[in-house]
């Protein structure tokens, strides 16, 4: 019998191969920080896609694994003491795949908990405040007459990458000459504020050069074109 056989999501998405990763997801800016770094590792995994807008994320399957809901979650078969681990949370990921590879994240106590804060600070601002200009921007929120909430996340959207730009500040990483799980967490929501949110001239993106230069220099990793597209939507 698998050792998989007893997660309920395997039942929903079957695993070809239980011996890799598990990676339940879809390419969003959080889905991809989870197959960037898979690729970025190298480490053996398979994907499956988990359509959101299908509201596949609410099935009874996946919330056995993430009862929030939410892309990406995983399912490592090799864990801790060799022991499957199931896990969600984007942040919490990256971390666990930095710790299990001794890859992108310094061994250094202190420099890994700047790279850790760097993290939390996609984690709570750049990701929550760029997904809203992209909701009152593009979809639903368009629609909406009063302009002020889109005003609101736009102003809060600039000041972020104000705030990135000037630690990109002779920088060529985040975290100074190498790159981390940092960069990953925040890649791919930088690059969807200016490509899928069309947001590029509202947020004054041409403005952050610091921001722009480490954006195509991360773009420019082949890891990170493959991770863009993975799970691949139909």
């Amino acid at each position: 019998m698998s050792i998989l056989s007893g997660f309920p999501i395997t039942k929903r998405w079957p695993a070809k191969h239980a011996e890799r990763i598990q990676l339940y997801s879809l390419n969003t800016p959080n889905g991809v920080k989870a197959s960037i770094m898979l690729e970025e590792t190298g480490l053996p995994y398979e994907p499956h896609l988990v359509d959101i807008t299908a509201n596949e994320s609410h099935t009874p399957e996946f919330l056995s694994l993430n009862p929030n809901g939410k892309i990406p979650a995983i399912i490592d078969p090799d864990g801790p003491r060799g022991e499957p681990l199931a896990l969600f949370e984007s942040g919490a990921i990256l971390l666990y795949l930095a710790d299990k590879t001794g890859k992108f994240i310094s061994p250094d106590p202190a420099t890994r908990w700047h790279t850790i804060q760097w993290v939390f600070f996609q984690m709570a601002s750049i990701g929550p405040m760029f997904g809203q200009v992209g909701f009152f921007n593009k979809f639903a929120g368009k629609d909406i007459a009063d302009k002020r909430p889109l005003q609101r996340y736009v102003d809060e959207s600039k000041r972020l990458l104000g705030v990135l730009d000037g630690r990109l500040d002779g920088r060529t990483w985040i975290m100074g000459d190498e790159y981390s799980i940092a960069d990953i967490a925040t890649v791919g929501w930088v690059n969807n504020l200016i490509t899928f949110y069309e947001a590029r001239d509202l947020v004054g993106y041409d403005n952050f050069a610091n921001v722009a230069r480490w954006l195509d220099q991360a773009m420019s990793r082949p890891a990170v074109q493959r991770g863009l597209k993975i799970p691949a939507r139909s």
